[in-house]
């Protein structure tokens, strides 16, 4: 028969299956429709914006070893090809064994499901496949309703049909929820087994698949017993699925719980140097706070662990914290002097996250301004070296009267002796000769903005003070041959691609010249010797100065103490306190409390780490000379000393065991004494041409040629003949 349009209206027109033929169009065309209803409900569900999951930041150390992680979500994200197929196939079997033949829903699980829902009249059975908890996870509510199970079938139709399944599964195992905040399959495997998910056994990976299910309820650490019974429940999935065989199963079973938590956040003595790191993030490198928390960075930081944690352990020592009443906090910041990189630091005793960080609070620096603002600037003029001598009186500039702490004013005093033993009135003289414009010049230069303009800010009386960083920046100018550098916490930033984010470093600036830091290193390691920083014990080389301020409403009693100095490798700085300022509150011992616990630290870390013993001079600069001390002589005598042709005067007396000591030789006069010779370094003196029968008076003067200054007149000597 030949068919053609009247052929096909004739047969329309008789035929019996008219009615079966038009109602499966109809069905067929409304099943097409509701597929694409489907698919267009699905579209508008997925928001594929979604599918940037939220990722843990990690820090980590040179080594890469994990410190901490930022996140709102504790979650770090892999690829499938990451996951062994053994992790994979325990969470299938479990989950969704119809996995990679379904597309995207399971009825006969769904129907299984509906059917006990409808016994129950309510929602008490899923019936989800993997692809379905995915779109639960990433799209919908947690809502048991007929409209959301409705939203969440046609999310799964959709992805199913855009999505390889691949990808649905690498997206379910970053997605799943396993119980003490943690986010997908990495995160916790590093948490309950320490390592990463590509290292996983078998009976591991069946472990965190139990565990979706019910994460409080079958958390291996806290259920142990639930948690290995649901963990074989999956063994024997896999098994009935053809995924292992019985032996397998079997002996995997056995197996107990083995855990080993991974935990950083019970390392408290790293909570200081973690904030710190996030505020440089920020502040450096441009990060918010949404992609700190949730962009999945990498922060690689120069901490010393081992550093921060000793530093910590001595800041839980009450014994160097000694104030009217408890409370009594500090900080603690070491940096590597040559790169500038914050090796330890702590904000406060026990510093907690959210608490304040003690390091960025401006306080009182006291005298250890004083290399800052007053000795290094000075040094850099030609009228001043090391032994000039400065005057050390108490003097009235306007209102302002400085004192010496100790009452004692010797009328004139070296740099050297005034830096060392850390007089406050000559320090204002100096800088009231220099004048403060040329002071903060320097502190300019050093990157510490200072608004006051008063002489106080030789002896650190700021309006804001300095942090315990700003003046660890300004001490590594005399360290590392007069230039300082930004101090920081961060080596490299990696995003989420593994690609290195770039930033403005701050190169070295030149502050000092190299002359002017050693001859400071050498006057601040005298100041550890023989002056105010002797407290405590190390025998390494150490430079540095004490600092403490008065209590503004304790009479006498010291409100902040200081000490900052430096190694040949670290500088750092303590400073102890009271974080509240009232008459009740003050600190009972000062700044050798500060250099006890630095001296203590640096000797700890010595034991693990062969720490300098030595500062090395550059080959470029003059070697500072020591200081010369004059002695007193008592003992001096005189006799003539006749010879055949001519009569001399001979002077003895003990002289000091520096051979650099001028003693110069003086002779009374009726009106003035005459200076009739000097001799360096010996006990004797010859006069010739005496008379035989002369008469006359001497005395010795020792001479410092360093200081320019004579020292005290010895016992006179009568020569005559007798």
């Amino acid at each position: 028969m030949e068919w053609n349009k009247e052929t096909i209206f004739n047969w329309w027109k008789q035929t019996n299956w008219k009615w079966p033929i038009i109602a499966i169009a109809v069905i067929g065309m409304l099943s097409i429709a509701a597929y694409m209803g489907l698919l267009y409900g699905g579209k508008r569900i997925v928001d594929e914006r979604l599918f940037v999951l939220e990722e843990a930041t990690t820090i980590v150390n040179e080594e890469g070893e994990e410190l901490g992680k930022l996140y709102r979500e504790n979650r770090t994200v892999v690829s499938i090809d990451a996951i062994p197929s053994h992790v994979q196939d325990a969470f299938i079997a479990i989950e969704d064994s119809r996995f990679y033949e379904h597309a995207g829903v399971d009825f006969k699980s769904t129907m299984r499901a509906i059917y006990r829902d409808l016994i129950a009249m309510e929602k008490v059975e899923g019936g989800s496949t993997i692809t379905q908890q995915l779109a639960k996870n990433l799209f919908l509510t947690n809502d048991k309703t007929w409209a959301r199970k409705a939203k969440e079938v046609m999310a799964s139709i959709y992805l199913e049909r855009n999505v390889s399944k691949d990808r649905i599964l690498q997206f379910y195992l970053n997605t799943i929820y396993f119980g003490n905040g943690l986010y997908g399959i990495e995160t916790a495997s590093q948490y309950f087994f320490d390592k990463p998910v590509s290292q996983l056994s078998v009976e591991e990976g069946a472990l965190l698949a139990a565990l979706p299910k019910g994460p409080n309820y079958y958390d291996p650490s806290d259920h142990p017993e639930r948690a290995k019974e649901r963990r074989n429940i999956v063994l024997n999935r896999m098994h009935d699925t053809g995924m292992i065989s019985a032996e397998d199963a079997v002996k995997l079973k056995r197996k107990g719980i083995n855990l080993n938590l991974g935990n950083p956040d019970k390392k408290p003595y790293l909570a200081s140097y973690l904030d710190m790191v996030v505020k440089e993030a920020k502040e450096e490198y441009g990060l918010s706070n949404d992609e700190l928390y949730e962009g999945g960075y990498q922060i690689v930081v120069g901490v010393d662990e081992g550093v921060q944690q000793l530093s910590y352990q001595a800041l839980q020592d009450d014994q160097y914290f000694n104030g009217s009443t408890n409370g009594v906090e500090g900080t603690f910041v070491l940096m590597d002097e040559k790169t500038g990189v914050i090796v330890a630091a702590h904000g406060g005793r026990d510093f907690q996250k959210g608490n304040l960080n003690r390091l960025y609070e401006k306080q009182q620096p006291g005298s250890t301004m004083k290399p800052l603002a007053v000795y290094g600037p000075a040094l850099e003029l030609d009228q001043y070296e090391p032994y000039s001598m400065l005057v050390d009186q108490q003097l009235s500039y306007g209102e302002y009267r400085p004192a010496n702490y100790d009452g004692q004013y010797a009328g004139s005093i070296s740099m050297y002796e005034s830096l060392m033993l850390s007089k406050n009135a000559s320090a204002v003289w100096l800088m009231n000769e220099m004048g403060v414009s040329y002071s903060k010049e320097y502190l300019s230069k050093m990157g510490l903005s200072i608004a006051d303009n008063g002489l106080s800010l030789a002896l650190g009386g700021l309006e804001e003070g300095l942090t315990p960083i700003d003046l660890v920046k300004g001490y590594r100018s005399f360290a590392h041959k007069g230039e300082v550098v930004e101090p920081h916490t961060i080596l490299q930033v990696y995003n989420d691609e593994d690609e290195l984010v770039s930033h403005s470093s701050t190169k070295a600036q030149q502050v000092f010249t190299k002359q002017t830091a050693w001859n400071m290193t050498r006057m601040l390691e005298a100041v550890v010797e023989k002056g105010t920083g002797t407290a405590g014990s190390y025998n390494k080389a150490l430079a540095g100065k004490t600092g403490s301020t008065q209590h503004p409403y304790a009479e006498g009693k010291t409100n902040d103490a200081w000490f900052v100095g430096y190694t040949p490798q670290y500088v750092g700085a303590v400073w102890m306190g009271y974080d509240q300022i009232d008459k009740d509150h003050y600190l009972t011992k000062g700044s050798s409390e500060p250099t006890r616990l630095m001296k203590d630290i640096l000797t700890r870390m010595n034991q693990s780490e062969e720490l300098q013993s030595e500062f090395v001079k550059p080959d470029d600069v003059d070697e500072l000379q020591s200081p010369i001390e004059l002695p007193v002589i008592t003992d001096l005598e005189g006799e003539l000393d006749i010879r055949v042709f001519s009569v001399r005067a001979k002077l003895t007396w003990t002289p000091s065991p520096d051979d650099r000591v001028v003693y110069r030789i003086y002779k009374n006069g009726s009106s003035e004494d005459e200076l009739v010779g000097e001799v360096t370094g010996q006990g004797e003196y010859a006069i010739e041409g005496v008379g035989l029968f002369s008469e006359a008076s001497y005395y010795v003067v020792p001479y410092n040629s360093l200081t320019k200054i004579e020292g005290n007149p010895s016992n006179e000597v009568e020569v005559k003949w007798r």
